[in-house]
Formats: C-alpha cells, structure tokens, sequence
C-alpha cells in the first residue's frame, strides 16, 4: 500500500511545524532544562518544541488520511506584515518599553488582515491587551522587559 499526500495544506503545516521544533531543540540544546519547580532557561523552549513537533506528526497523519485542498498562492502581503512587526517588536522592546512594542507589534500586524477596520472596539481590545500582557509579564511574572523603555525614561523619571 503506498501512502499518498492527500492534504497539500496540511502537509505543509506538519513540515512547518516539524522544523520549527525540531529548530527550538537544537537551539535550546545548550540551555539548562531543571525541572517543573525550579525551570532553567531551556525548559520553556523544549517544551514548546515539543508541542510543535507533535502537532507536527498530527498534521502528517492527517495529511495521509483526509482529502484536503491544495496549497494556494502565497500571501506575500501578510507574510511580510508579520514578519515585519515581530522584528519591530524586537527592536523596539528595549528603547520604548513593552507596551509601545506590543501596540506597533499588533498594528502592523493587523494590517496584514484584509478585515482589519480601525474602530473604537478594536481600540479598546489594543489597549486591554496590552495593559493585561504588561500587567502579568512585567509586573505578575517579574519578566526583565520594560515597561519604560531608554528612549522614554527621561519622560518618566522614576
């Protein structure tokens, strides 16, 4: 019996998903696992790789199994959108503080959705979101990003 690709789609995603995992492992390699009580700093990342790689071996199985439409035509727009704000994110997190990064990281992202409408609704979710995600990262979990970024500090003297 041979077996035969009946998903493009979801064969794509088991082979996206397979090496994004297989990736987090090899980069996280090196990182100290410790365990559930005390997480050293590769705990978090195999993990995840983990969960990635067996969603992964779900979307193979399910490629074989279920008919399934073909891969169509790449989004470039919205591929590049999101990738875009995630290095911006990155490059702003350390001079602008998490909540300036997070509010260009979800606006430029949103604009890669071609049902994105600027309203007071999803103005009111921005805000909510980002003061949730600052609350429970900087403030709750204690993670070392700022809430004041360098570029911001001399506005709010401390």
């Amino acid at each position: 019996m041979a077996l035969r690709i009946r998903s493009q789609k979801e064969f794509g995603s088991a082979l996206l998903y397979g090496a994004l995992g297989i990736a987090g492992f090899v980069i996280a390699g090196e990182y100290g696992f410790g365990t559930a009580g005390r997480m050293g700093p590769g705990y978090f990342p195999r993990v995840i790789s983990g969960l990635l790689i067996l969603v992964a071996l779900v979307s193979l199985l399910r490629s074989l199994r279920r008919d399934g439409d073909p891969i169509g035509p790449v989004n470039w727009k919205g591929l590049l959108l999101v990738t875009a704000s995630v290095c911006l994110f990155g490059l702003l997190l350390t001079g602008a503080g998490l909540p300036l990064a997070l509010i260009v990281l979800l606006l430029v992202s949103a604009l890669a959705s071609e049902y994105f409408a600027l309203s007071a609704r999803a103005l009111a979710a921005l805000v909510a979101l980002v003061a949730v995600c600052t609350l429970v990262f900087v403030e709750g979990l204690g993670v070392p990003m700022p809430a004041v970024g360098s570029w911001l500090s001399p506005l709010f003297p401390s």
